[in-house]
């Protein structure tokens, strides 16, 4: 079963919430208020977000966080990769030789197109389109992807 770590979660969460007003600096306890999410939590994930140049932070008085891109320009991938690393399936999705039955691996080439399939996808959903309504008649980010894909 693939799934997101919770920590990853809750930094999709986070992000959404900064991206319905993206241009507002967001204290971390106002997240953590209006998420219910446990303060320590939030200031762990805005951190890790902060450093990966998705969320700005400013100190003081009139300090928080706000997302340092607009949300069209925010995709899930990248928080992903902010909070658990490069995204890979398996093992030989990441690197080379990182598996003990690389050398007679005749599949190993497919797993790297899924990979860079599920990269594709995620790459394609923006934190706009994560906080739009769901639409049945016009999802926005499955007409994306089957663009680029084809």
């Amino acid at each position: 079963m693939l799934r997101l770590s919770k920590l990853t979660d809750y930094a999709i969460v986070i992000a959404c919430h900064s991206a319905r007003r993206p241009h507002e600096m967001h204290s971390a306890t106002e997240i953590a208020d209006a998420v219910g999410i446990a303060l320590p939590t939030v200031q762990k994930v805005l951190k890790r977000l902060s450093q990966a140049g998705i969320f700005h932070s400013e100190r003081g008085a009139r300090g928080g966080y706000r997302l340092a891109r607009t949300p069209e320009r925010i995709n899930v991938a990248e928080l992903i990769a902010a909070m658990e690393g490069p995204i890979g399936l398996t093992e030989c999705s990441l690197a080379e030789n990182q598996c003990r039955q690389a050398d007679g691996c005749d599949i190993r080439g497919n797993w790297a197109l899924i990979n860079r399939a599920i990269q594709a996808a995620l790459e394609t959903v923006t934190l706009a389109d994560m906080v739009r309504p769901v639409s049945r008649e016009h999802p926005i980010s499955l007409t994306r992807l089957h663009e680029t894909a084809g």
